[in-house]
Parts: C-alpha cells; structure tokens; sequence
C-alpha cells in the first residue's frame, strides 16, 4: 500500500502539470500523512519536512555542481569547445562522413571536459549542424548523431549525474568517475561504427584535406583544452584532488585559458555566465534537496524493502535482476528527466542492490548510462529536443534521426549488463 501512496501522489502531481521538484515535495507531504495515519512509524510535523529538505542541499560533494557548471560556461564563450571542433576536423574530416566522426570525437572530449549533456549538445549543435546542412547531409540523421554523442557527457567524468547518485546513493563519485571512463569511450565507438555503417549512403563531399603542419598547429591551438581532462582524472586518480575540487580547478582553469591564452572571454561576458551557471544550479540543487525529503519518507516506510520482494524471482540471478532493473529504468527514462529519475529511483534500488550483492559503483555507472540514454527518448528526451530546437527540425524527424544511434547505445548497455567486468577490471587498475 505505502509503494501505491508513493507511485500515485507522485504520478497525480506531475500529471496535473506540477514541477519536478514540488511533486517530490508533494509526494513526501502525502507519504508522512499516510504513515502518520495508518503506521505511527513518523508523525505528521512541517517542521521535519523543512529540516529535511535544507538537510538535503547541505551537503559538501554538491559544491562540485555549480563549479563544473561554470566550467562548461567558461568553455563555450572561451572558445575551448571550437577549438575541440577544429581539432577533429582536422584529423578526420577529409574521410567520408567525415563531419560524423568530427561529431563523435569532438563529443567524446568534450564530455571529458564539462559533465553536462544539453551544454554538450547545445555547443556542438551550433558548431556542426550548420557545416553539415552545408555540406548535404541529411539534417535528421545529423542532428540524431549530435544527440547520441551529447549524452556520453554524463558518463565520461567530470559528470554531474553521477555526483548526484553518489550523494543520493551513498557511493564513492572518485570510483564512479574512473568506471565511466570506458564505458563513455564504448558508447563513442558505438555511434562511430553506426555512423559508418550509415555515411557510406551518404552522398556529400568530405571537406579536403589539410597538410601535417597544419594538422599539428591546429593541434597546437587546441593543447590548453585537451589538457583539462588529463588534469582532472590525473588528479583525481594520485590523490591531489577531491571530485569536489576538481570542478574548482576545471573553472579556475577554463577561464584562465578562455581569458588570457584565446582572449575569447571577455569581462563584460562574466556576469551573463555565471549568471546562466547560477539558474542552472538552482534548479538542480532545488531538485535535489526535494528528492532528499522523498527518499528519506522512502527509507522510513521501508519501501526498499517491498520493492525487493517484488524482484525476489531475480534475485538470485545478478545478471536477470540487473536486467530487469535496466529495462525498468529505461521505461522510467522517456516519461521523466534525466536528475528526477536518479533522485526518484536510486533510494529505491540502491538497497535492492545491495542486498543482491552488485557491486555498487557498477550499477552506478549503468544506471547513469541509462538514465542518459532516457535523454534522446521522447516524448520528454532533453537532448533531442535541443537539437530539434538548433536544428530547426520536428521531433518526429529527430527521433527517426537517433533511432539508429539509440539502438546502438543500448547495445553497450546491456553489453555491460552481461560482461560487468569491463567496467570492473579498469576500475581496479585506475584504483591500484
């Protein structure tokens, strides 16, 4: 009954047009009422509620969320993510398809580099869509490409998503960083096999090719921004910094680089970024200390513990509970966003995982995964609707567009479900 109040109040708030985060709050409010009327397990008191939710924004690792944020502002305006662009384009833009792969590289350094996939997506749709329109491919199948490459940035770390999980879920964000690394780069070559599997009908002429020396000194110019990523997982990997701090040094570095090395940041920009950087957050953090309201009511009605013995036939079975948890996710992820669906769903399997003995950071990763996928499935599907709104296309086109990448991302999903050690065995080395 207590699974029902949850899943009800919840639905019947979002469904009456509620935001995100009041619907938390409204599903907290109604499960402290029913527990307070039927169980006595916790009385009815608008001051614990209050407590709980300032509780749920109080809290140190969160600090990581604005910074990377910034960081990714930094980038777009300092001319770090052009250069990433110009970079590709230089090494693999003669090929056939060639501003497909351009796409694919450039979306897998700059996951590495910012952690947000609609700041990924925006940039790299304003940069590529037009070049490729131009060039004659087919603007749909582009713009599917564009998305499907976006969502490797929650991923890959830095990633926002997954300091989120690690707070809501009591998981190490250092060890979830590391274990992202493979699976981000598997979700690359995926749409990078597919997308050559579906360039050779694309009839367009690749852009000509450029001499080494050019290659190199465009290379050059683009040092500074292939630089951050090593930088973070470096430190991060010998103990210099917390995830914490690195999206500290990730802004401080970017806006260095953007001021004084491209001089593409100017002073008069500064507020209007951080300001973009600030809303963002709010948003974010808001969710957040919403969700903590609902997942602590989660854990006093023992609702884990119904769920679990809802999935009881799989138990027994790590590899069928963590399907059936992947395609449960999958649903979950076309009718919510990417941040309500981790906040919803990680108190309430993160327990299930436990007691079945899955390695936590391994289903962290592709419970992300698989929330991030959710972002190019409509009908909410964040990052396809970005690139329906650069791109100036329907949704319908858009979709038809990402299908074929779609699948392809959830190949390496369920790959990972089978073969865990790909994700297991790197982290291991990355920890040792």
């Amino acid at each position: 009954m207590t699974v029902a109040v949850f899943i009800v109040s919840l639905l019947a708030a979002m469904g009456i047009g509620m935001p995100i985060a009041y619907a938390l709050l409204f599903c907290g409010v109604a499960l402290m009422a029913f527990l307070s009327a039927t169980s006595g397990l916790v009385a009815f008191d608008s001051q614990i509620l209050a407590q709980r939710f300032v509780d749920g924004a109080d809290n140190f690792p969160l600090l990581a969320v604005p910074f990377f944020l910034l960081a990714g502002e930094f980038m777009n305006a300092g001319g770090l993510s052009r250069r990433i662009v110009n970079m590709a384009m230089a090494w693999v833009g003669h090929f056939r398809g060639g501003l497909g792969y351009v796409t694919v590289i450039a979306a897998v350094i700059m996951a590495s580099l910012s952690g947000s996939a609609v700041a990924d997506t925006a940039a790299l749709a304003a940069l590529l869509i037009p070049m490729m329109r131009a060039a004659g491919y087919d603007v749909g199948r582009a713009s599917g490409l564009i998305a499907s490459g976006g969502i490797i940035a929650p991923v890959i770390p830095p990633s926002i998503g997954m300091i989120i999980f690690g707070i809501a879920g009591n998981v190490s964000i250092t060890k979830l960083f590391l274990a992202g690394i493979v699976p981000g780069l598997l979700m690359g070559l995926a749409i990078g096999v597919t997308w050559w599997w579906l360039a050779r009908k694309e009839n367009v002429r690749p852009a000509p090719r450029i001499s080494m020396a050019e290659r190199l000194k465009i290379t050059a110019e683009g040092g500074f921004a292939l630089a951050l990523p090593v930088l973070i997982i470096g430190g991060m990997k010998f103990g210099v910094f917390t995830p914490t701090e690195a999206a500290v040094v990730a802004a401080v570095y970017s806006f260095t680089v953007g001021m004084f090395v491209y001089r593409e940041l100017k002073w008069s920009t500064l507020y209007g970024l951080i300001l973009a950087a600030g809303k963002t957050t709010a948003v974010v953090m808001f969710l957040v200390a919403a969700a903590m309201v609902s997942a602590w009511l989660i854990t006093v009605a023992n609702i884990p513990t119904e769920v679990a013995e809802m999935l009881s036939p799989f138990m027994d079975n790590k590899m069928l509970l963590m399907v059936v948890m992947m395609v449960l996710i999958v649903i979950v992820g076309t009718a919510l966003d990417f941040t309500p669906t981790v906040l919803i769903l990680t108190p309430v399997l993160m327990p299930v995982v436990l007691k079945a003995g899955i390695d936590p950071v391994y289903f962290g990763v592709l419970f992300i995964m698989n929330n991030a996928i959710g972002l190019i499935t409509p009908p909410v599907g964040t990052v396809l609707n970005v690139v329906c709104g650069v791109a100036k296309i329907s949704m319908d086109e858009a979709f038809k567009g990402v299908l074929p990448f779609l699948m392809a991302q959830l190949f390496v999903l369920f790959l990972l479900v089978a073969f865990p050690s790909i994700v297991t065995v790197p982290l291991r080395w990355w920890m040792s």
